[in-house]
């Protein structure tokens, strides 16, 4: 007598693991072909990414740069407005 310590949903999850895994390993294989039958084509897929993410790195940069050029424009402007009914008494 055989005892079956596995469902059927075990099997079907291994089933589907082992096509996935076969899927991705047949899709890197195919991509790993067309790289090295198209090297200049990826080439400058690359470049244009890192182009693209320069640039915006770059506006975000600048657009930090003038985020805190407004505060400490507004901080140095009125920065006696805070303290103009404030005394400050010291007991000894």
């Amino acid at each position: 007598m055989a005892f079956q310590f596995y469902s059927n949903l075990i099997s079907q999850a291994s089933r589907r693991l082992a096509g996935g895994l076969l899927t991705t390993g047949l899709g890197l294989i195919g991509f790993g072909l067309l790289i090295l039958l198209l090297p200049a084509f990826f080439v400058m897929l690359a470049a244009i990414f890192f182009f693209v993410v320069g640039i915006g790195t770059c506006v975000t940069a600048f657009k930090i740069f003038l985020a805190q050029r407004r505060i400490d424009k507004t901080m140095s402007d009125g920065s006696d407005e805070y303290r103009k009914n404030v005394r400050i008494r010291i007991e000894q």
